[in-house]
Formats: structure tokens, sequence, C-alpha cells
């Protein structure tokens, strides 16, 4: 291919324009643009190109500051090396102390062990209005594939993406049909739960649980009940709802009633497990002295400084950094089109021993 462009000039930044455009790089490299745009996208459909016109063109490119626009690249080529990263939750997990932050981390540690970039989308400024989750959700066309997490979705954006054959995976379990996803086993975990505080002899146990009525939320319920029920422990009554502001009574009904271990969950917002902590503290309580105490999940901070205690609160671990990497390993098999990839995965939790489940304490 002949370049019709006489000889390459110095490189140096456009004036009057905020971004280089690629005949800038040509007229830099002494090279005609069609030239700068086969280079730039990585395909010469058949013509061969001498390797001093690619270096000088690649240079040209990086003194320039040249960046390709992403959405310009998709229409152009079928990948472009940019997942994205959206989340419904109200803030983006960038805190440590986030709840969410673990799975951050694994996204991008996976992300770039498999060479790609992320674009960090969020609808949080629009929390209050989900009207407009349609027209934030349509950003992320901009990308391969999207992974998606919180606690609640709008179906309709969802299902619009689905249908339109976009590539997504959703980091958590769904009940959406065509979605996929990564999530915990919370079922077992929870189960699981139950049934050690069952082996250590009680009888009378209570669930503390949020609100609302997202997916992980209704897992831990339907393993907490399953695990008791096969157990021995006595499920009526087992369940009960919180947003964290009402436990004081509740606590000193389940005493008189003869309670002798609660288990609770974890969630982004802590309500329960916070509720439940500070009433026990507020109540002169130890766990497991007098009362047992289990905890569904990993909190996002130290939870048994609220208890007065050192160790670790009972529980199971969510294996969140595992989630964002399998997520991410997940999206590239659906973006690449690999042949029937396993479309939904429920990670194993890890039990954890903890110091507050113990043995019931006498009859008072």
């Amino acid at each position: 291919m002949s370049d019709t462009v006489p000889r390459p000039s110095k490189p140096s930044r456009p004036t009057g324009r905020a971004k280089p455009r690629q005949s800038d790089i040509a007229r830099a490299a002494g090279v005609s643009q069609a030239t700068v745009s086969l280079v730039l996208r990585g395909t010469e459909s058949g013509v061969v190109l001498a390797a001093e016109t690619r270096r000088r063109v690649l240079r040209a490119a990086e003194e320039l500051g040249y960046v390709p626009d992403p959405v310009a690249t998709r229409l152009a080529a079928a990948r472009n090396g940019m997942l994205g990263l959206y989340t419904f939750s109200t803030t983006f997990p960038t805190d440590v102390a986030h709840s969410y932050y673990p799975v951050l981390v694994g996204v991008e540690e996976e992300a770039a062990a498999q060479g790609q970039d992320l674009i960090l989308f969020t609808g949080a400024s629009r929390a209050a209005d989900t009207t407009s989750h349609a027209a934030a959700v349509r950003r992320v066309r901009a990308a391969d594939g999207c992974l998606f997490f919180g606690r609640h979705v709008p179906d309709d954006p969802i299902r619009r993406l689905s249908d339109d054959g976009f590539p997504f995976v959703y980091i958590g379990r769904r009940d959406e049909p065509g979605i996929s996803y990564v999530g915990a086993d919370y079922v077992a975990a929870s189960a699981e739960v139950a049934v050690r505080i069952a082996e250590q002899g009680h009888r009378r146990v209570r669930y503390l649980r949020e609100n609302d009525d997202a997916p992980a939320s209704t897992d831990r319920e339907r393993g907490v009940v399953e695990g008791a029920r096969g157990a021995g422990i006595e499920t009526a009554g087992l369940v009960e709802r919180t947003d964290g502001g009402d436990v004081d009574a509740r606590l000193a009904r389940w005493r008189d009633a003869g309670v002798t271990a609660v288990i609770t969950e974890e969630t982004d917002t802590g309500a329960a497990l916070s509720g439940l902590t500070a009433a026990i503290a507020r109540a002169g309580l130890s766990c497991p002295g007098d009362l047992s105490l289990a905890l569904l999940g990993t909190p996002a901070a130290p939870a048994g400084a609220a208890l007065g205690t050192a160790g670790e609160i009972s529980g199971f671990s969510v294996p969140m950094r595992e989630m964002g990497r399998a997520a991410v390993r997940l999206l590239l098999d659906l973006i690449e089109g690999t042949p029937t990839p396993r479309r939904h995965l429920l990670l194993a939790c890890a039990p954890v021993p903890g110091t507050t489940i113990g043995p019931p304490p006498p009859a008072r």
C-alpha cells in the first residue's frame, strides 16, 4: 500500500481541539489516514504494511495522546477489550469498609489478568428515580459486555439487554429468566449454621432478617428454615423481620419466651446486624454465655466490637472476591461465544467457627 503524505513531521498536539484525530497521526507519521486506521484497528484486511510504518504510526499515536472512541471502536470491530461494571447499590463500593468492596477487588484482579479494561457505571445518582434506570443502563453498550450487582434490579432495561443479545452477568443469584449469574450458595451455608446451633442443644431460636425480598435474603431464610426443621429446632415463629430500629423490645420478648440463640443476616445496609448487636450490648448480655449469636455473611467491619468482644461472630463468610473473578471469566465466555458455558454458578461459603455459638445457658 502506498502513502501519499510526504515526510513525517515531528508529533505535536493539535491546537484548538481537545483530542487528536487520526488525521493528526497521519500527518505526524507521514502516512495516509487509511494506513493509520488499519494500524489502530489491529487489522490489515489483506494489505501488507512495513514494520517501520506500523512503528511510526503507533509512536505518533502515543506521543499525541490519541485515545480511540470506545463506541466507534465497537462499531468498527467485534471487541474493544473493555468490560462494564454497573452497580444498583446506592454508592459505588470504593471504600474498603463497604460490604461489596471485595467484589470490586475480584473484578479488577481478574480483568487485569485477562487483559481487559474496566468502565465503571453507576445509577446511584438516580436511585430515587427508577424510571431513569433505562437510560443509565443503555450506556453500558459502550463496553463488550457488563457485570451488574446490587440487591435490586430494574426489570425492563435488563430485559432489553437480554432480548438484544448483549452479554452481561449478574454478581449474585437472580430469579429473572435469561440472566447469567455468579452467586453464593446461601441456602446450603445457612442450613449448616442452623444445624450447628442445634448441635449445641438449642431448640428455641429466632432468625432476624431485614424487610426486603432480595434473592440473597430469601435464600438465607430458606436455608435457615430447612436446616432448623431437619435438626429439630422449633420453626413456629422462627423468622422475624426488622428495619433495625425495634430490636430491644424483641430481644426482651425472646428472652421471656426462652429463646437461647439468634441468627441474623448480613446485607449492604447492615440494619438487622447493627440493630441486634446494639440491643444485645444495651441489655448487658454476653455471647455465647447468655445468648448464642450467628451471622449469615461477612460483616463490612468487625461486628464483635459492639458486643464487647474481640472474637469473630460465628456463621459463614461470603466468597465476594471469588464471585467477582468468576463473573469476569463467565462474561468473557459469553462475549467470545464459548459453547454452552455454565451460565448459573453458585460458590460455596466457608464456615466461620467464631466465638459466639455455645451451649444454651441454664434455664432462668
